[in-house]
């Protein structure tokens, strides 16, 4: 396995600097998601109007039109194009380093103290009016199963006599699944129909899911693919990645009980998933990356999912949220309620080690493909990061603030997933939300 990355390996740089401020004003805001030392990618467009879809990079409130003659005018010549485009597909095909630079140019010319850089407010789109598009043609969608704590929770839920299978802590395990019904946030979720089998009966009946669920993860989008037959090291494997947005892999758990032996989820899994629009780069993340956690018992990786940098700061310390908004929530006026908090510095495996076991068969991951670290669950009470783990399987129903209470989701709910970096030293950054309003199902149901 070749350890020569393809690409220059990222640094941390004065694109990173706490004390850096915008001289847009939103950007500087306490909370603020999106400061100048984030400046995620997204694809949008005006609301009103009919222009395409094209490239932005988040600053405050606003968006930063990278199609705009002022931003193109600061760019490099060999991210022209890509700036153009109506998708990510081609700058993630170009490297990682290819938007640390368009970062590093727009970090300069969007600071406080930037000399003639004004001339950019023309670029500027206000957030509040444009709407989002997946941000690359998504060819391929694998989801993994990276955190212990989701594993071992519903397996004692599903088997308490084995709750942990034995392959687990030697290889990341995935499923996968179906990149037609990735969509962001906003776009709503059809309740899904499927078989379930009843308790007592003799044969399954076709049915609206009635255990609905969401799944708080991360999705990691590929920057530079690799080519079939040539597996990816796991020092290596940064490189490939252009950057993380927030993931709901929505579950019809009823359907997955009926189905998911011998081959795994399929229905169940496939019919809606969701990411925030805003993808954060690699290079954003380079500070928030963290030393990986592994129970004491825990046996050493083999050696092709070993790498010293990976093991010492393969992490991310990402604070991820979880909150609903139910129908009887929005006529009362009431914000939505917290259901769940967690990390992603608790998944068992890194970015890296998923990647490159996803690839050490010799399978080719190219420019878009979206890779799921599955539910991210963390060790304590209310820290499960989907419903099956914090209700029990349903048989515990939480009760909210108004009184309602829920074993899982029903039709009119909203969930929220959120998440920001959070690290003494550094700057605040967010990944922004994924949201989506559940609907009700279509026939044959």
């Amino acid at each position: 396995m070749a350890n020569v990355p393809r690409f220059a390996s990222l640094r941390i740089d004065e694109t990173h600097d706490p004390a850096l401020r915008s001289w847009v004003e939103s950007a500087n805001q306490a909370g603020c998601d999106f400061p100048v030392q984030n400046l995620p990618f997204a694809v949008f467009r005006e609301n009103q109007g009919a222009r395409p879809f094209r490239p932005g990079v988040a600053i405050g409130e606003a968006i930063v039109d990278l199609s705009h003659p002022a931003a193109l005018v600061l760019m490099p010549h060999e991210v022209l194009s890509a700036c153009t485009a109506s998708t990510l597909s081609e700058l993630m095909a170009m490297g990682s380093q290819a938007a640390s630079d368009i970062r590093l140019v727009l970090s300069r010319a969007l600071r406080a103290d930037s000399s003639g850089s004004r001339g950019l407010e023309a670029a500027l789109v206000p957030q509040a009016a444009a709407v989002y598009a997946p941000p690359a043609r998504i060819g391929d969608f694998t989801d993994f199963y990276s955190s212990i704590h989701h594993a071992i929770t519903v397996g004692r839920l599903l088997r308490p006599d084995q709750p942990l299978f034995p392959n687990y802590p030697w290889l990341p395990i995935a499923y996968h699944g179906r990149a037609s019904t990735i969509d962001v946030s906003e776009v709503p979720v059809r309740r899904p129909c499927g078989q379930v089998k009843a308790a007592g009966s003799e044969q399954p009946s076709l049915v609206a899911s009635a255990r609905l669920d969401y799944e708080l993860e991360l999705g990691v989008f590929i920057g530079a693919g690799n080519g079939t037959g040539d597996p990816i090291a796991v020092g290596c494997a940064w490189d490939h990645i252009f950057g993380v947005v927030l993931l709901n892999d929505w579950s019809a758990r009823d359907l997955q009980a009926w189905e998911y032996q011998p081959l795994g989820p399929f229905l169940s899994k496939n019919f809606a998933t969701r990411i925030s629009p805003w993808i954060v780069t690699a290079q954003a993340l380079l500070p928030y990356r963290c030393a990986l956690k592994r129970p004491p018992e825990a046996p050493a990786p083999l050696p092709y999912l070993h790498d010293e940098l990976d093991a010492s700061a393969g992490a991310l310390d990402i604070a991820l949220e979880a909150r609903i908004r139910t129908p009887a929530m929005r006529s009362a006026g009431l914000s939505a309620e917290r259901l769940s908090v967690s990390n992603a510095n608790d998944a068992y495996w890194t970015l890296a080690q998923l990647l490159t076991h996803h690839s050490v068969n010799g399978c080719r991951l190219r420019p878009g493909d979206l890779i799921g670290t599955g539910t991210l669950s963390g060790p304590q009470d209310g820290q499960g990061g989907c419903l099956l783990e914090l209700t029990k399987a349903g048989r515990v129903p939480l009760r909210l603030a108004d009184g309602e209470t829920r074993g899982f989701l029903e039709d009119g709910d909203e969930i929220i997933l959120s998440g920001a970096c959070l690290r003494e030293g550094w700057a605040r950054i967010g990944l922004g939300s994924v949201r989506s309003v559940i609907l009700g199902a279509r026939t044959p149901c």
